[in-house]
């Protein structure tokens, strides 16, 4: 029997923080805002394949770690019918800033 795969989506709040990272990193280079990104999108596939594989940081919200050089945490929800990334945070933003989405 095949395993149903969940589709991720980024809510808003993380959205927006992936946005103005992008756009950080593209102000410094635009090779590493696109190396960002697909950075990104690898840890989404990687969610949507294993959502349980990454460990638990706080109730039911899990932490999917970016490769580095890049220094973000993608913290994501499995909700029934799909995972919802509440942030992209950066590791040296004020911890547990997104406990409240």
């Amino acid at each position: 029997m095949a395993r149903r795969v969940l589709r991720a989506y980024l809510a808003r709040a993380a959205e927006e923080e992936f946005v103005a990272s992008r756009a950080r990193y593209t102000r410094e280079a635009r090779e590493i805002a696109r190396s960002f990104e697909a950075e990104v999108r690898r840890a989404v596939a990687f969610i949507e394949r294993f959502p349980e594989a990454s460990p638990i940081a706080e109730g039911t919200v899990r932490r999917k770690i970016l490769r580095k050089p890049f220094e973000y945490s993608l913290f994501y929800v499995i909700e029934p019918d799909r995972i919802r990334i509440v942030a992209v945070a950066h590791h040296r933003r004020d911890p547990g800033y997104w406990t409240g989405r």
